[in-house]
């Protein structure tokens, strides 16, 4: 163990002072009471190993490879502020073809990012409607990457056959965490060449080379909307677009594509988004199969973004917190080799005019 390394051993106060804290307020997620004990949320989760909690071998694609089996299930990523709930079959999967994978389907649609994941457990806790059962993932911080929970429907069985092949034999409260990677400075305006990267992105071909570009000049993401070329490739527009965004999706019926992201995922929903509520502080999408929490207050920059491609330009609302951290996007829905939806553009026309920052 290197002298970054953190050895846990979960004690029993921490138990103790986890079920005092559900006990006040008994609606808080795992990953905010974490924060509120100033704990790691895997360290909660491993106060419960042996009573509903088993950890399992960190073979994560080999597990990954299996979720198929489990038939109907709910999809969760999150990262600190928006947490993305998918329902659906994890199908299509790709898991082997370097640093990426992928599963690609109608209704979970996933972007792995490999280097960061560490730990897998199985969990079995109580839930509103009994005992729930699920699949969770963490990095090397002990944070949350993904989440699979069982429903009603889902395939039992195969959960528990999946448990047993992938039990690490190892079952100690023992954990190794490193500490966050120190995040890299932006390089001044100046030292970027604009002109070369403002070129770069008015011939873009395809949306997802946007991340080499940014890579290529070393600028971060927000750096690279302050020096987008003009002609209304990043415009900046107060937070409340990305409420306006979601209710006139949601009133039009205009199908949207929703990504909620952290280091080692990406979750996305392409669809409707009907029902759109506000509820404990969160702003909410409640569906059947796609439920989304965004704390609002986080938003502290929103951009209309629009990138080149062979198939027209497309739009984007990207917003970021404090940090410069990109927290949820929204496009409209599309594919490779179809054209933006116009009630999308129109859409997003409208709520740039009415919210852009002077």
């Amino acid at each position: 163990m290197n002298n970054d390394q953190l050895t846990v051993n979960t004690a029993e106060g921490l138990k103790e002072r986890y079920a005092a804290l559900r006990s006040n307020d008994p609606a808080i997620r795992i990953r905010n009471a974490a924060a509120a004990l100033g704990v790691s949320e895997v360290e909660l989760v491993m106060t419960e190993l042996g009573n509903g909690v088993v950890r399992l071998e960190p073979d994560h694609k080999a597990i990954l490879a299996q979720v198929g089996t489990l038939g109907r299930v709910m999809a969760l990523t999150r990262n600190d502020d928006v947490v993305h709930e998918r329902k659906g079959v994890y199908k299509n999967a790709s898991l082997e073809q370097g640093p990426v994978g992928l599963f690609v389907g109608a209704d979970i649609d996933l972007r792995i990012f490999w280097g960061s994941w560490s730990t897998a457990f199985a969990v079995t806790e109580p839930g509103r409607d009994g005992q729930r059962s699920s699949l969770q993932f963490f990095n090397k911080q002990g944070q949350a990457i993904h989440k699979i929970y069982l429903l009603e429907e889902s395939d039992h069985n195969a959960y528990g056959e999946l448990v047993q092949r992938f039990r690490a034999s190892d079952q100690s409260e023992e954990l190794v965490l490193e500490p966050s990677a120190p995040s890299r400075g932006e390089m001044p305006d100046h030292a970027i060449d604009a002109a070369a990267f403002r070129k770069g992105w008015s011939e873009l071909k395809d949306t997802h080379d946007f991340h080499l570009l940014l890579r290529d000049h070393r600028v971060s993401r927000t750096q690279a909307l302050r020096l987008a070329p003009e002609g209304g490739y990043a415009v900046p527009v107060s937070p409340g677009a990305f409420r306006a965004v979601l209710m006139a999706a949601s009133e039009k019926a205009v199908p949207i594509m929703v990504f909620v992201g952290n280091p080692g995922m990406l979750q996305i929903h392409t669809g409707p988004v009907e029902k759109v509520v506000d509820a404990r502080g969160w702003f909410n999408v409640l569906d059947p199969d796609f439920n989304l929490h965004v704390r609002e207050e986080a938003i502290t920059d929103c951009w209309v973004v629009r990138k080149p491609t062979s198939d027209g330009m497309v739009t984007a609302l990207e917003c970021f917190d404090a940090n410069g951290v990109q927290i949820v996007q929204l496009f409209g829905k599309r594919k490779p080799g179809i054209a933006e939806l116009e009630e999308w553009r129109q859409l997003i026309g409208q709520v740039e005019l009415a919210h852009r920052i002077a």
